[in-house]
């Protein structure tokens, strides 16, 4: 490891700890003069620094650009202010390094981004810091020429002390290297995107100035615990007096003195009570400062393997929560980190794992004053280590240990004061050594409230959490019932026996999925021993990119990299910009703070409300009976409040227990809050459950009861020749009424899916099922008549076929039974396989769907009746509830950056176009409208290209596989899985005739 030089910018061989820099401590809200240096600075990226001891300016006079400070500078936003001049590219990996594995180098090409900025001070102080709340990369600064100290750790601050070099006007210079040893702990599943991408701060030092504060607020027996220690940064020789006072309570608070406090409310994640912390030296005239701590009262044990707060299990209903924006990479603008915080409270997320670095400061001021469980992860992972065998990995490295302890103790410095914040992480994905137990051992000498967390380390040496990621259903109900499997060494197994469990990521949210969310979440409300979890992840990380006057979405591979993961981190809940995928509102269905269950009565509703803490009195239950004209009748379910964990039986009222007379009918119950919140206005809906109070397979919305078109008669009969046309030589369908059709036929395939294209989990000697439907060839079937016979004077038609595939055994027949009654077209269709199916697959097909194409547009209006009006696959889909829904074929897609599988609306009853063209189905189908066909959304790598052909595509499905996750961990349950079998389905094709 090379050694500091004095007066000299750090060499990038070395990791840290950073050069020049205070020692760390809290953000504080201070009485002191501030100046935030956020804005335009000038700059200018450099492929190579060939003198880095000299700064910027003073290298080279080459012309200076504009950038955006704070923000990632290779981001492609940039282009218009820097006047086309180059400023590197972003690249993604998600554990390999974009560089050679040769610890502590960084490559020999290593671009830089220097900045420049003019910073006036008006009446400057004698005494000011100048902090840096994250540089992503490598920085060395510069302060009127003067070298003040290298950085390192990239989502942690930085404080330079600016004692008698403030004037009124002032030159700023930041180089930021894009790699440096430091990054080799830096791989951490994201975007490589340097530059100044948090606040830059000067902060004036008075003369009694108040350096920290560290508070520590318990809560036991009904009462506050508090202990306050300060400490100060004088200039005079003389102490100040010193007054601490709890605000809200009025209350004088002795330093370092551990104190009671009667009165206070404690704090958690369901009532996020806060109280104030003033620590003052006096007025700003005295040369005194004034600082506040936002504090919550509260204790958390870990009792027989049971994680408590305030003496209470807490559940996790949490999401990973990486920093990242479309146009400004790394940095997130506060508006769009409240908007993130809003959607997940909005969609009953209650917890987050600050994956896989500590959060910008702002995040966890919200997170206090909202109510989230936090896990807060140390700004360390050396995951592409993996790639050597873990070979030479600085976790296992003592030549490293400083620099990753001191990461460890700026994190815990920094935030030890948020009651938000419930566990310590030391990191990722870093392998296991010797330095975890370093991070750890200075951890708990910083902060001895909160146990630590680390999912690498399986055998918990280090860690007081039993954490995994990705596990199978099946090895959470064996640790929930303790019956895991046993660790060599007794001793860490029974210490680890007596630890809670956590899945600090599960349920990978890539593309269409993910599945299995349900079946997780019965086993966290099943087990107190599991906290619950970590969704991976809350968002996409796509980068806005301007193509053809369009912006598109880039993902890896984008910007030219020779080594990348592509859409691998296209793998979100909410899309870049924030929009909610689908996956979204099923995840708030799963984690509903109120679980509603119809009574087989018929005449009762049973209420669980979920919270580990609070009742339910700021919430309301709603009824409504539902028909396709709309609402036919509604009220309040007034009931006493429901308490934590606990249950009520409520009457529904008569109105709500009978069906609509000659009417599809449903009954809906939502649970809404009652007041407006910060994160959500009054009557937002957090539960809905709906009931089928009677149902039919023809539309009752506003249309006669047969499907005709306005000016027919329900007496109206068609002959079978009349609605039907076939190719008597193929089979196929080519007229359905006046409605030509093209490309009949049964489909076994879809465009497979993020989670369909990878190996999963739980099936790892089997082919990803993407390429077991490649190997049987199911994209290209090969359809042969066998027989085509009419009866009973053409009133009825028998198609009999054989659908095959090119170079296998594997084949099904299919009996296409078809026959007329009134104006309506009947299908009954079996399907049966035969041939040789490969027995050692779990699962052969992705669907059992009769597809066609029909004339239509995107504009094109499709109503139905059944689940909606989100899509749903068998094994997710939990937010799309009964109903009458109608959207526009453009709206119907569930648009994927990558094009894949999506938009499926489950168990439709019927379905029309434009109110015309219909199809029903007395036991439910899946129902696919697409504008284009599904080989084309297989061969399309961005969702921009997707071109609308002139025809709909369309799929009735009468079985289907689900989703699973195995993008990243187990793929589809076996449940949800469809190997070769018969199937059956029923159609009816109505409005088929123009009259």
């Amino acid at each position: 490891m090379t050694v500091e030089k004095a007066g000299q910018p750090l060499e990038l061989s070395n990791p840290g700890p950073s050069t020049g820099v205070l020692e760390p401590r809290a953000r504080l809200s201070t009485s002191a003069r501030q100046l935030q240096l956020n804005g335009s600075w000038q700059f200018r990226w450099v492929e190579k620094v060939l003198d880095p001891n000299l700064s910027p300016s003073a290298r080279s006079a080459e012309r200076w650009g504009v950038i955006a400070v704070p923000a990632s500078y290779v981001m492609p936003a940039h282009d218009e202010s820097l006047q086309g001049a180059a400023h590197g590219n972003p690249s993604y990996t998600n554990v390999k390094f974009p560089f050679p594995i040769d610890p502590p180098f960084p490559p020999e090409l290593n671009p830089a981004g220097e900045y420049l900025r003019t910073v006036s001070w008006e009446n400057p102080p004698k005494r000011a810091l100048l902090r840096f709340e994250g540089i992503e990369g490598a920085a060395d600064i510069w302060w009127n020429g003067k070298f003040l100290g290298s950085t390192r750790g990239s989502r942690l601050p930085s404080e330079f002390e600016l004692n008698g070099l403030i004037e009124e006007s002032n030159q700023l210079e930041v180089r930021v290297y894009q790699f440096s040893a430091a990054s080799y702990l830096e791989d951490q599943d994201e975007w490589w995107a340097p530059g100044i991408i948090r606040d830059v701060l000067l902060i004036e030092r008075p003369d009694f100035a108040i350096r920290d504060v560290q508070v520590v607020a318990g809560f036991k027996g009904e009462k506050g615990q508090l202990r306050v220690s300060v400490e100060l940064d004088s200039l005079a020789d003389t102490e100040p007096t010193l007054e601490i006072t709890l605000v809200e309570k009025d209350l004088p608070v002795h330093q370092d003195a551990q104190m009671e406090v009667t009165g206070v409310e404690p704090w958690n994640q369901e009532a996020p009570n806060l109280y104030t912390i003033r620590v003052s030296t006096g007025t700003a005239e005295q040369g005194g400062e004034t600082v506040e701590v936002r504090v919550g009262f509260r204790t958390i044990e870990i009792i027989d393997g049971v994680f408590t707060v305030n003496g209470k299990p807490i559940s996790l209903r949490g999401v990973n929560l990486h920093e990242h924006h479309p146009k400004w990479g790394r940095h997130v603008p506060k508006a769009v980190m409240q908007k993130d915080l809003a959607l997940m409270k909005q969609h009953n997320v209650n917890a987050i794992r600050t994956a896989h670095y500590p959060p910008h400061p702002d995040m966890l001021d919200l997170a206090d004053e909202w109510g989230f469980w936090v896990i807060d992860e140390c700004d360390f992972e050396t995951h592409g280590f993996e790639y050597a065998s873990w070979r030479a990995n600085p976790t296992d490295d003592p030549d490293w240990e400083e620099a990753i302890v001191d990461r460890m103790k700026r994190m815990v410095i920094r935030d030890r004061n948020h009651p938000s914040v419930i566990m310590w992480s030391l990191g990722n994905e870093a392998g296991v050594g010797q330095n975890l137990a370093a991070m750890a051992k200075a951890a708990r000498s910083l902060d001895n409230t909160r146990p630590l967390h680390y999912e690498g380390d399986q055998e918990c040496k280090d860690v007081d959490v039993w954490s995994q990621m990705y596990p199978a259903h099946e090895s959470v109900e064996a640790i929930g019932q303790r019956i895991e499997p046993a660790l060599a060494d007794q001793e860490l197994d029974a210490r680890r026996r007596q630890m809670p469990y956590v899945l600090c990521e599960y349920a990978h949210a890539m593309g269409t999925g993910p599945g299995g969310l349900t079946e997780y979440q019965e086993l966290f409300d099943k087990y107190p021993r599991i906290m619950g979890g970590f969704i991976w992840e809350w968002l996409e990380h796509g980068i806005d990119l301007i193509q053809d006057g369009q912006v598109t979405t880039a993902y890896g591979g984008d910007f030219g990299e020779l080594v990348h993961d592509a859409n691998f981190v296209i793998d979100g809940l909410v899309s870049s910009a924030r929009e909610p995928r689908a996956q979204l509102k099923d995840l708030a269905a799963v984690f509903t703070p109120v679980i509603i269950q119809f009574e087989a009565n018929g005449t009762q509703v049973r209420l669980k409300n979920r919270r580990d803490f609070e009742d339910s009195a700021d919430l309301e239950t709603r009824w409504s009976i539902e028909t396709g004209t709309g609402v036919m009748a509604s009220g309040v379910l007034a009931h006493e409040p429901i308490l934590a964990q606990g249950f009520a039986l409520l009457d529904l009222p008569q109105a709500a227990r009978e069906p609509i007379e000659n009417a599809d009918s449903i009954l809906k119950i939502e649970i809404a809050q009652k007041h407006e919140s910060a994160w959500a206005e009054a009557d937002w809906v957090l539960a809905t459950e709906t009931k089928k109070l009677s149902g039919s397979t023809k539309p009752s919305w506003g249309r006669p009861a047969s499907g005709l078109s306005e000016n027919a008669t329900s007496e109206t009969a068609w002959s079978l020749r009349d609605l039907l046309s076939v190719d008597e030589s193929t089979g196929r369908v080519l007229r359905l009424g006046s409605n030509p059709i093209l490309n009949w036929g049964l489909d076994l395939w879809r465009a497979p899916t993020d989670n369909d294209l990878r190996v999963s989990t739980n099936e790892p000697k089997e082919p990803a099922v993407a390429k077991r439907w490649e190997l049987l060839g199911l994209a290209n079937p090969f359809s042969r008549l066998i027989s085509l016979n009419w009866s009973h004077n053409d009133s009825e038609l028998e198609v009999v076929t054989r659908v095959g595939f090119a170079s296998v055994d594997s084949s099904v027949e299919c009996i296409w039974k078809w026959s007329g009654q009134g104006s309506d077209l009947l299908l009954n269709l079996t399907v049966t396989p035969s041939g040789s199916w490969p027995i050692e697959w779990s699962s052969h097909w992705a669907r059992v769907a009769i597809s066609f194409e029909i004339s239509g547009s995107e504009q094109d209006e499709i109503s139905w009746f059944g689940r909606g009006p989100s899509p749903a696959y068998p094994d997710n889909g939990q937010a799309a509830n009964w109903g009458w829904f109608g959207k526009q074929v453009a709206d119907l897609q569930e648009r994927t950056v990558r094009p894949q599988e999506s938009g499926r609306r489950a168990e439709v009853s019927w379905f029309q176009k434009n109110h015309a063209f219909g199809v029903a189905s007395p036991l439910g189908m899946g129902v696919t409208i697409r504008p284009w066909s599904p080989k084309v959304v297989a061969a399309t790598s961005h969702d921009h290209l997707l071109q609308s052909d002139q025809n709909l595509h369309v799929a009735l499905e009468i079985a289907c596989s689900g989703v699973g996750t195995a993008a990243c961990g187990p793929g589809v349950l076996k449940e949800y899985r469809l190997p070769a079998q018969v199937v059956t389905g029923q159609f009816a094709f109505f409005g088929l005739k123009e009259i």
